[in-house]
């Protein structure tokens, strides 16, 4: 695909995602609970670094079922922390258990994750019109918003940015640049 947005470079790992998944609108719990640990994961590290860990993620946190990891104690963080598969970071490692205490307790209070979540987004993808990267903000109004409400129910390594790039990534906002093929593909439907 000539025309690709850059960040995607030619990684294969990284092509394929951008080709694929980022921006794609994700209306699936687990999905959306998955893309909360790995964008928390990222903090501080690269994307193409957590991509390339993803199965091992999935292995390590029992296919991202956020009421399994909710039950995970510190007999589980001690093992995950010996897995060179994962970033093994102890703060990370907890923000995640924590987090899936915090998803379900949100998935009671509104009947899914979901609809939590894209309430932030107004319920629909934002077409964004970015012709560079330099024009692709950090964070928005809505990721602030996002993450204080997050931290007030009790979720970690939810900064403003990280909500950001949940958010891309997640397809609530389309921020593939206007000239990429897949910004007209992602979310055409809403401008």
């Amino acid at each position: 695909m000539t025309g690709r947005c850059p960040w995607a470079g030619t990684d294969p790992l990284y092509v394929r995602y951008h080709d694929e998944e980022w921006g794609v609108p994700l209306h699936d719990d687990r999905g959306l609970f998955e893309f909360l640990v790995l964008e928390g994961a990222q903090a501080g590290l690269s994307w193409l670094t957590i991509l390339r860990k993803r199965e091992h993620y999935r292995r390590a946190f029992d296919g991202f079922d956020p009421a399994r990891v909710a039950r995970y104690g510190q007999a589980k963080i001690a093992s995950l922390l010996e897995n060179p598969g994962i970033v093994r970071n102890r703060l990370k490692l907890q923000a995640a258990v924590r987090n899936a205490r915090s998803f379900l307790a949100v998935q009671e209070e509104f009947g899914s994750f979901d609809r939590y979540i894209w309430g932030f987004a107004g319920g629909a993808p934002k077409r964004n019109r970015f012709r560079t990267l330099a024009d692709v903000p950090a964070r928005t109004a809505e990721s602030d918003a996002m993450s204080q409400d997050l931290r007030r129910r009790g979720f970690a390594f939810v900064g403003s940015t990280i909500c950001y790039a949940f958010m891309q990534a997640t397809g609530m906002v389309n921020d593939h640049l206007t000239g990429c093929p897949r910004y007209r593909k992602v979310s055409p439907w809403r401008r």
